[in-house]
Order: structure tokens, then C-alpha cells, then sequence
């Protein structure tokens, strides 16, 4: 059997995405989302504290959970390495090293679906349910929008952190 018949998809993947300057490429973008997440988030919650926050709506701690979901879940992700998913070797603490990996991958990935539905649900049935207007809506808002951003953020810097390339070391001893 070729190379080629044990590959998924018909297409090579390009060489430019083997190069160190992407992946510190990504790493950049991933931090900027995360930020600007962060930046939507903090933005609503300032406004909401504010003396120009014309409503009795202010942003309390369940607006903050799903956010607090959603890093936490970036964390978990990220502490993850590619190889680990796939190599089942004794030398990292014993047996079943993929599915421990596996299992701690999807546990990461549910807490920011978690996020991003809580934030969700925050928005329905805090803001949009009372029919509040769009300033206020705009609280909701932000905090889907922070979700979002944190979770693409966390699959970019996912992918460009466990990209293979030819310009790695390999020190195992």
C-alpha cells in the first residue's frame, strides 16, 4: 500500500502549515481571540456597573459562570498533548495513557460546550425572555460572544501548538 491509500482526504496538506513562523502565527491569534473575548465580557460588565446602565439589569456571578467554565475547559484542552492521544506507551505513568488523554480531552471540550450553552441560556432567559432592550440585551450579548471567542481561541491554540514539523526535537531518553 502507497502513502497515498492511507490517507483520509484526497488532498496534501500544504507545506507552509509545517513552518515555525505558523505556529507562532496561531499562537498569536489565539491569545488576540482569547483577549477579545475577554475584552466583550469585561466591556458589558463595566457598563452594567456603570451610571449610564439606564436598567435595573446588572451582570451577577451566574453571568460570570460560563465564562468560568469555558477558561477552565481551555485549560484542560490545552494541557493535552497530540501524542498522547494516540501513543499508548508504559513510559508515561502506566497503562492507558491514550484513553486517560481521551477522556481528559472530552471532559475539557464539555466544559466549554457547557460554557457556551450556559452562556447561551443566560442569554435567553435573562435578557431576551423579559423582553429587555437592546443596551441591556447587549450584557447577554457580550457573554456569548466571550464564550465563543475563548472557545475558538482554545482550538487554535490547540492545533498550532500540537502541529508537527520537521523543526522539533525529540529528546527522549
Amino acid at each position: 500500500m502507497s502513502l497515498s491509500e492511507h490517507r483520509l482526504f484526497r488532498f496534501q496538506k500544504p507545506q507552509w502549515l509545517n513552518s515555525p513562523n505558523t505556529r507562532t502565527a496561531g499562537v498569536y491569534l489565539a491569545g488576540a481571540l482569547f483577549s477579545l473575548g475577554f475584552f466583550f465580557f469585561i466591556d458589558a460588565s463595566t457598563y452594567s456597573a456603570s451610571l449610564r446602565n439606564g436598567s435595573d439589569v446588572n451582570i451577577k456571578f451566574v453571568d460570570w459562570i460560563p465564562g468560568i467554565c469555558s477558561s477552565l475547559g481551555m485549560l484542560v484542552i490545552n494541557s493535552i498533548e497530540k501524542t498522547r492521544l494516540s501513543a499508548d506507551s508504559y513510559s508515561y505513568s502506566g497503562t492507558g495513557v491514550a484513553w486517560k488523554a481521551r477522556l481528559v480531552l472530552f471532559l475539557g471540550f464539555a466544559l466549554m460546550a457547557g460554557g457556551l450553552a450556559g452562556s447561551v441560556v443566560v442569554l435567553v432567559l435573562k435578557y431576551i425572555v423579559p423582553k429587555y432592550p437592546f443596551p441591556t440585551l447587549y450584557f447577554g450579548v457580550a457573554n456569548v460572544i466571550a464564550n465563543g471567542l475563548i472557545m475558538l481561541s482554545s482550538v487554535v491554540l490547540w492545533v498550532s501548538q500540537n502541529m508537527e514539523d520537521d523543526y522539533t526535537y525529540s529528546l527522549a531518553l
